[in-house]
């Protein structure tokens, strides 16, 4: 994989000056937007998949925007005593990952869904997890797009009650500094701290991103969380 990435460019010189007033709304206010009906087919057959499951009752770790799957098929081998979910808005993506890994792991099942929406209706239905995976979201740069972020999107308040422990990792320090800054408002304390891939062991990483920006020698960093 190159080794040329390009930096992250911003036009903040630090946190976001509305972003408290972002998530205090958005705690305070349900979110209401519609519901893409393919992640409303991809709620119901991950639940069929779940009931289906020899494991049924084991706790459920998800791993959001997992892509071409790497991550997700990592998760699945550390954790096999876990049902892992992962979950991604392309279909040509997923595709990539089926291609990629033809005989997934018994515990984990991939689906194409809009992350927002399946948030939703996972919290709606009383659905916890046991870990949550964000790992190297789109940090949406510029200052107008704080409301594209997660911790500045209206799904907030929904991604805070599937509970769990948070695991969102970025190339971009201010991405999670505002979320650890987004969770403090929120009531929950977060961890942001240097994540070490060594460029020579650039294979141990868990997604292309990690190993990508390994590669092209950016800091990476890790947010952690229990929500």
């Amino acid at each position: 994989m190159l080794g040329n990435s390009k930096q992250v460019v911003t036009n903040q010189d630090g946190l976001h000056p509305r972003l408290a007033e972002h998530v205090k709304r958005h705690l305070s206010t349900p979110w209401r937007g519609p519901i893409a009906e393919h992640t409303q087919q991809a709620f119901a057959e991950i639940a069929a998949w779940i009931q289906q499951s020899l494991m049924a009752n084991a706790p459920l770790i998800l791993d959001t925007g997992c892509g071409t799957g790497r991550s997700s098929v990592y998760l699945a081998e550390k954790y096999p005593q876990h049902l892992v979910i992962g979950i991604d808005q392309s279909e040509d993506r997923l595709r990539r990952a089926r291609i990629r890994f033809p005989k997934l792991p018994h515990n984990l099942y991939l689906a194409r869904a809009e992350a927002a929406d399946l948030w939703r209706l996972m919290a709606a239905a009383g659905w916890r997890l046991e870990k949550h995976f964000v790992l190297y979201p789109n940090p949406w740069p510029k200052a107008a797009h704080l409301g594209r972020r997660w911790h500045g999107h209206p799904a907030w308040r929904e991604l805070l009650l599937l509970r769990g422990e948070l695991v969102c990792r970025s190339n971009w320090r201010l991405y999670l500094d505002e979320m650890q800054a987004a969770l403090a408002v929120s009531g929950i304390e977060a961890q942001v701290t240097p994540l070490h891939i060594e460029v020579a062991e650039a294979e141990q990483a868990i997604t292309d991103f990690e190993e990508k920006y390994a590669l092209s020698q950016h800091s990476l960093w890790q947010l952690t969380a229990q929500l």
